[in-house]
């Protein structure tokens, strides 16, 4: 495994050097307007040194090809660190495409089941997916449960259950079933599928810079053209001062002053934040939402497969009134005949176990009833005209109520005790009565709290979302440890509560994985879904999970914190670093004809030819120095923002100006040999 690691990181290497080259192309290089300018100094100074009087006052031939030189390996080092982030994202695609080949499909026609190219499947085909077949695209179980082996995208070799109904019904072209069969409605016409957006985000083609980005990008070039207009003015104070300033010594001293450590490790940055996202098996759509998560306050969560593992199953049956346990086990049967959901199959299977008989023609002729997120009940239409419903306790009250029915006495005291217990309540009825209730339990997932705490430290609040009673809820509230949590919520109970959030100014992030999750999704600053939960949640959101693992959320607002202090730290440096390189230069260039400034000479330099020439070698190197920084990222540590900005001034402010006084006063006595 090592020995691929290395083999892989040699290729990406050797990959990027070529890049390096071929990124010189000034079409290309205009979109990075920092570097645009050294490579334009480049090819004045290259120039210069076949026509050295070209422009008027000359230097030694040695001098413009050492500055010509330096310039050239200052812009192919930037390019190196830009291609070498990208190249990160173009091996993960590589890998992706390997998926990408013929398929077979076995499409439902009619009656008749028809093998097809799988290029020929369009949005809403019906196909049939048996053990050791790969899926042949985007779609949802409709029919059946099996293992599914996902690493072909996730990286991860345990196979995942997939079953019709449910928040864990979605499947990505590509992978393959390892048991069993399923039924699958095609969701996803050629080229747009999961797998197709996946490739694409990782090789860049949709990569688009941050509004923070653009931001500093901007303040960059603004910097740039000022000290431009400087230089291009500097021969005139000069002439004033008898000083002679050569074009090369004007292109060295400009490349200096402008920010191209920053320049030329901007890109990179940006790129490398979006990489490590993905390392961590996270898709993110843009940049921006890389970004936005370090800057998040508030994160939502749906409780049901996000803090809780979601299988809540049926574990008792609670008779309510004077019904007694067979007639609930009757009732609770024939809502849960045509149940494909977890829980109603948990239900026949409890009753098994129990030993119950029911009668299944019961269920012959009646019309069944999805549950809905509005109604939050399910049922049976049956056709002698008896109506069954399975629900949420306060939802079948209420349709009970509707129809004159009355309440047992004992119906919210046998609720209270399983919902304090940690368990979800289901009352089933028949019309006006109500005969039992159905205990479902779900368990909260290992290392939540200890998660949750890491977020309270980060200064995130944590707000869980589920559509359990008040007590259910916060029992797995105070077990799981959030901040807060809204009982019985429905969609737009989630969505209000975002609005809320981001009223007051926060950015806030949702992790979800079902249907009824995708508004609130898109609602979100950040929108994370789970790879296996439902495509109209994957659509929504603005980052894909692919391992489905909620509590990931802590490492992705990491690296957007990572990204965020990455960017500010080098900046800090570039800026802080051009300072010693003034100190460098400017007492250099003038001290001779103005002796005041060799005051300002604290480096005493050997000479202006060698204070230029070691503070532009110095410009040069500290980039390729820098790229393990760009592409790592400045490590982060929970901590407030007062905190965090001390320490970088620390740091990155003080050692930007001190690195380069001793290293360029290195590079001077080195130099100073051969000027």
């Amino acid at each position: 495994m090592s020995t691929r690691k290395r083999s892989l990181n040699k290729e990406i290497v050797n990959h990027a050097v070529k890049e390096a080259f071929i990124k010189l192309d000034p079409r290309i290089m205009i979109r990075n307007p920092i570097m645009f300018v050294v490579e334009v100094g480049f090819v004045i100074t290259l120039f210069l040194i076949f026509v050295p009087n070209a422009f008027g006052t000359a230097v030694s031939a040695g001098f413009n090809i050492a500055v010509a030189l330096i310039l050239l390996f200052t812009v192919l080092f930037a390019n190196f660190a830009e291609a070498l982030a990208e190249g990160r994202g173009k091996a993960q695609a590589d890998s992706l495409k390997q998926t990408k080949k013929e398929i077979s499909a076995n499409k439902v026609s009619g009656n008749t089941v028809k093998q097809v190219p799988s290029t020929d499947l369009r949005k809403g085909d019906i196909v049939i997916v048996s053990q050791g077949e790969m899926i042949p695209g985007d779609g949802e179980v409709i029919e059946g449960l099996a293992s599914v082996d996902e690493s072909a995208i996730t990286g991860e070799s345990a196979p995942v259950i997939k079953e019709a109904g449910g928040d864990f019904s979605s499947v990505t072209g590509g992978t393959r079933v390892i048991s069993d069969q399923i039924k699958v409605r095609i969701s996803s016409d050629p080229g747009e599928s999961f797998l197709d957006r996946m490739i694409s985000l990782v090789e860049g083609a949709s990569r688009q810079k941050t509004p923070n980005e653009i931001a500093l990008n901007t303040v960059l070039v603004s910097l740039t053209i000022i000290f431009l207009i400087v230089v291009i003015t500097l021969p005139f104070f000069a002439d004033y001062l008898n000083i002679q300033l050569a074009v090369p010594v004007l292109v060295a001293l400009l490349v200096c002053l402008i920010p191209t450590t920053i320049g030329g490790l901007l890109s990179a940055i940006g790129i490398a934040g979006m990489d490590r996202v993905t390392q961590f098996n996270v898709l993110a759509m843009s940049g921006k939402a890389v970004e936005a998560s370090g800057d998040i306050n508030t994160i939502i969560l749906d409780k049901t497969g996000t803090i809780t593992y979601g299988n809540r199953m049926a574990s008792e049956l609670v008779p309510v009134g004077t019904h007694e346990l067979k007639e609930v086990s009757e009732w609770v049967a024939v809502s849960s005949i045509h149940d494909e959901t977890p829980e109603g199959r948990s239900v026949l299977e409890l009753l098994k176990k129990q030993g119950f008989e029911f009668d299944a023609s019961v269920a012959d002729g009646a019309e069944f009833i999805e549950f809905k997120a509005e109604t939050r009940m399910s049922g049976m239409d049956l056709k002698d005209g008896r109506k069954v419903r399975k629900g949420a306790v306060d939802a079948v009250k209420q349709w009970v109520e509707s129809q004159g029915g009355i309440i047992p006495d004992n119906l919210n005291q046998n609720r209270d005790a399983i919902a304090s217990a940690g368990g979800t309540p289901l009352a089933v009825a028949v019309d006006k009565t109500i005969y039992g209730l159905i205990y479902l339990k779900d368990t909260v997932k290992p290392g939540m709290r200890e998660r949750f705490d890491q977020m309270r430290k980060m200064g995130i609040k944590t707000i869980m979302c589920t559509g359990d009673n008040p007590l259910t809820a916060a029992t797995i509230a105070r077990e799981a440890g959030v901040d807060d949590y809204i009982a019985e919520s429905k969609p737009e109970d989630k969505i209000a509560v975002i609005r809320r959030e981001q009223a007051e100014g926060k950015l806030v992030a949702m992790t979800g994985d079902g249907t009824n999750d995708a508004p609130a999704l898109a609602q979100a600053d950040v929108g994370i879904a789970m790879n296996s939960g439902t495509v109209a949640a994957k659509e929504a959101a603005n980052m894909v999970d692919l391992d489905s693992d909620p509590s990931k959320i802590i490492e992705v607002v990491a690296i957007g914190k990572q990204l965020l202090m990455t960017r500010g730290a080098l900046t800090t440096f570039s800026i802080a670093n051009d300072i010693a390189k003034y100190f460098a230069i400017i007492p250099a260039m003038f001290m001779l004809a103005i002796p005041g400034m060799e005051a300002l000479n604290i480096m005493k330099l050997h000479s202006p030819m060698s204070a230029i020439l070691s503070a532009l070698i110095f410009n040069a190197i500290i980039i390729p120095l820098l790229i393990p920084l760009a592409m790592k990222g400045v490590a982060y540590k929970p901590m407030s923002s007062s905190q965090l900005l001390s320490r970088n001034l620390l740091i990155y402010g003080l050692g930007g100006v001190v690195v380069p006084f001793i290293g360029i006063k290195v590079i001077d006595l080195i130099v100073q040999l051969w000027v």
